[in-house]
Order: structure tokens, then C-alpha cells, then sequence
């Protein structure tokens, strides 16, 4: 991004080349200079400028007569207490809320990255970036959305004509869009910044691909149940105070050079006290329904309903001890929750490849010389500084329900079997009675029912 705002005078000093050929290879040349002069300059890790200090004016008076290093724990401990306050808030207020939220701080964070790469653009004074950023915004939410809707809401989806007409040619409709604002920013481009252009197209589409995917892959583990969103959520939260706790109290060793107040007492501190957080609070979780049951919506009562029987997977079994914990404990057996042994796996990614999201946005940062994404909240910088490692979990756990957890879904298959045509379910129907026969099931079936 340097190199950009070093360009802007070169380019318009060029004198006219009455051969555009010759003038881009001018613009080339002097491009290749800038960057083989800035690629040494980069080789050591640039300085990170300090941010104006935002804390609030009441915190100001009420901490004046501390140093700023336990003022700036003050602040941060305050601030962190008042934002779990927050999140247990809207916990209770339920699944839609949730939702809601996840959409604005997806949206808040999409903000925050354009914004970076906008403060360069605009010098340029080149048209379109900015509205053709919230343009593919809108596009990518409306696809996913929309397919969320079509999957999660089928019933209400085919009671609706104007609903099920958009749900039939919502990927067609989710393309034009696209290609819309495709056509447009090949409209705006404009000579001698080209290359400027195409790269700020790519930085609109990676921020797409890291803010509004994540955020989808979230909702989606939601609807698999709240204990899917809250566990992971707090396991990140967890690590990353403990992290600090234990760093702040007792870091001596630097864990890596992004990221410089991390220490490895901070790091390995936040590794054992995460496990045995999520260990408890998947304890408490799953004896509610309302935390383990999957969101679905009722189509009788045109709202979402939390209420099922519970899977195996949150009903207390036995668990033999190995001989070497009996023999500490003097237990042989002890009675856990499945999935409180899915949650260590949860707790362990949180731990040890959760800060990797920490660190990666910190060489962001740090790549253009800003010590903050936004100073939203302070002391603790922007909503992406807060979520950094939030969209690293969201795939993890998505990925890990999908290979470990998920099994066929009976209700999504008869969704699909219902929007069939009357002879399509007929022809599904015999066949599956003639499977049955054949396996001998369908007479126990038939006795069953008698």
C-alpha cells in the first residue's frame, strides 16, 4: 500500500508519450523501481504507530493516578467485563437476536477492512470502490441468506408463491447481481491505475471471502444448536483472557515477532485453563434443552422453537478411568457428557490455532502501519480486533460438526420428497417399499403398526 501512495505523484509528473505503448512501459519501469527500493525497506517489521488514547473521559479521571500499564488493565478488564455482560444478554434473548448480531458485526468488520484500503483509494479520486464494495456485500449476503432461508425454511418457503419462486431461481438471480457489479467495476476502470483498481477488486472479494463466509458458517452452527455457538465463542473468549492474565502476570518469554506483547507463559497458561473451562461449561450447557436442541421453525407458530428430545451426545454415560487417574483419584469410572469430550477438541483448536487468526491480523496491520482495525471499543481497538480469531473457529467448528457429528437428516430429506410432483413421490414411495420388502423389514413394520 506504500508503494501505491508513492505512485500517485509519479504518475501524473509523466510527461506525454505520444505512443501509449512506450508510456506504460515507462509506468512499468518506474513501478519495478519503487518496488525493489520498498522490498528492502520492508525486510525488518515496520513501526507501528501509537493510536490516540480513546478511553472514555469518566475511566480517565477515575485511573489518572496509574501507570498506563496497569491503566490499559484496567481499562481492558472493564471493557472485557462489560461486552460478556453484553453477550450473556443477548444469549437470552434468544436465536434470532443472534442472528441479528452475527449480521452486524460481519457488516461492522467488512467496514473496517474497506475502510483501510479506502483511505488510499480515495486519493486517487477514482469512482466506484467504495460503492461497488457494499454492492458485493450485499450480493454474497444475499446469496447465502438466501440459501439458508430455502434450507432452513422449506415449508414456509413453498407456502409462499413469490418466496418459492425465488427460492427456485435464487442461484440464477444471486449470479446476475454479481455480474452486474462485475460489469461496473469493469466500467470504472480507469487509465494508468489499473492495476491500483484490480487490486483493490481483490481486496474487496478476500474481505468477502474472510468476514461473510465465517459469518455464515457461524449462523449455521447455530441452527445446529446453541451450545454449537456459545461453547466455541466463549472457549476464544476464555483463551484470550487467560492469555493476557497469565502474560501480563507472569510473560517473560516473546512467543513470536507480530505480535510482541505475546508471551509463551501467556500462551501455554491460556492452553490449560481454556480446556478446563470448556470441560465445565459444556458441563452446565447440556442438561438444558435450551442450549443442545437444534433452532428450527415452527411453521405452526411462525417462529423459531428450542425443544427436542436430546441426542446421546448430551445424556450422561459412564467413562472407565485409565489406571493411572484411578489410582490419583481413587475413581474407576466417572460420568461426563459426550460432548464435553468434543469440547476439549474445541478447546484445543481455540487454544493453539485460534491466535494464529490473532497473529495473521496482526501482519495485517502491522503491513500497513496501523495499530488498530478501528477504535471502536476501547482498549481493545475495532470489532475485527475483537473477531479476528472468532472466523478461525466458525470453519473449524463447522467443519468438525460435518465430519464428526452431523449424520443424515430425515426431516431435510422429506422436505425435498414433498416438493416433488405427485408421480415423482410415487415412483420414491414404491421403491422404498419394495427395499423394505426385501429386507424383510417392511412385514415387522406392517405388525408393528397393527
Amino acid at each position: 500500500m506504500t508503494e501505491l501512495r508513492h505512485r500517485g505523484p509519479a504518475d501524473n509528473d509523466l510527461p506525454h508519450q505520444p505512443s501509449d505503448d512506450k508510456a506504460s512501459e515507462n509506468e512499468l519501469k518506474a513501478e519495478r523501481s519503487v518496488s525493489d527500493g520498498e522490498s528492502k525497506a520492508d525486510v525488518g517489521l515496520p513501526e507501528v504507530p501509537v493510536s490516540a488514547d480513546d478511553t472514555p473521559e469518566v475511566l480517565n479521571k477515575a485511573l489518572s493516578g496509574l501507570s498506563s500499564r496497569w491503566k490499559n488493565w484496567w481499562v481492558r478488564g472493564i471493557l472485557t467485563l462489560a461486552m460478556i455482560s453484553f453477550f450473556f444478554l443477548i444469549i437470552y434473548l434468544g436465536p434470532i437476536v443472534l442472528m441479528m448480531i452475527v449480521l452486524c458485526v460481519q457488516i461492522k468488520c467488512f467496514q473496517e477492512i474497506i475502510t483501510i484500503g479506502y483511505s488510499v483509494y480515495h486519493s486517487y479520486h477514482l469512482p466506484w470502490f467504495r460503492t461497488l464494495s457494499w454492492y458485493f456485500l450485499l450480493c454474497v449476503n444475499y446469496f447465502f441468506y438466501g440459501e439458508t432461508v430455502t434450507d432452513y425454511f422449506f415449508t414456509l418457503v413453498q407456502r409462499e408463491e413469490p418466496l418459492r419462486i425465488l427460492s427456485k431461481y435464487h442461484r440464477f438471480i444471486s449470479f446476475a447481481f454479481y455480474l452486474t457489479g462485475f460489469c461496473m467495476f469493469v466500467l470504472s476502470l480507469v487509465k494508468k491505475h489499473y492495476r491500483l483498481q484490480f487490486y483493490m477488486f481483490g481486496w474487496t472479494h478476500v474481505t468477502l471471502l474472510i468476514v461473510v463466509t465465517q459469518s455464515h458458517l457461524i449462523i449455521h452452527n447455530l441452527f445446529e444448536g446453541m451450545i454449537w455457538f456459545i461453547v466455541p465463542i466463549s472457549c476464544v473468549i476464555c483463551n484470550d483472557i487467560m492469555a493476557y492474565m497469565f502474560g501480563f502476570f507472569f510473560g517473560r518469554t516473546p512467543l513470536i515477532k507480530l505480535s510482541p506483547k505475546k508471551t509463551w507463559e501467556g500462551f501455554i497458561g491460556g492452553f490449560f485453563a481454556t480446556i478446563v473451562f470448556g470441560i465445565l461449561l459444556s458441563y452446565v450447557m447440556a442438561g438444558y434443552r435450551y442450549f443442545v436442541c437444534p433452532v428450527e421453525f415452527n411453521n405452526d407458530s411462525n417462529s423459531f422453537q428450542v425443544d427436542c428430545e436430546p441426542s446421546e451426545l448430551f445424556q450422561l454415560q459412564d467413562y472407565a478411568l485409565p489406571g493411572i487417574l484411578e489410582s490419583v483419584t481413587g475413581w474407576s469410572t466417572v460420568r461426563l457428557y459426550p460432548f464435553q469430550i468434543h469440547s476439549i477438541a474445541l478447546s484445543s483448536f481455540a487454544s493453539i490455532m485460534g491466535p494464529f487468526g490473532g497473529f495473521f491480523a496482526s501482519g495485517f496491520k502491522r503491513a500497513f502501519k496501523i495499530k488498530d482495525f478501528a477504535n471502536t471499543i476501547p482498549g481493545h481497538g475495532g470489532i475485527m480486533d475483537r473477531f479476528d480469531c472468532q472466523y478461525l473457529m466458525a470453519t473449524f467448528v463447522n467443519v468438525y460438526i460435518a465430519s464428526f457429528i452431523r449424520g443424515p437428516n430425515p426431516s431435510k430429506v422429506i422436505q425435498q420428497l414433498l416438493a416433488l410432483r405427485p408421480d415423482q413421490q410415487l415412483y420414491i414411495f414404491n421403491s422404498l417399499k419394495t427395499h423394505l420388502s426385501e429386507r424383510g423389514l417392511l412385514p415387522l413394520l406392517e405388525e408393528a403398526a397393527a
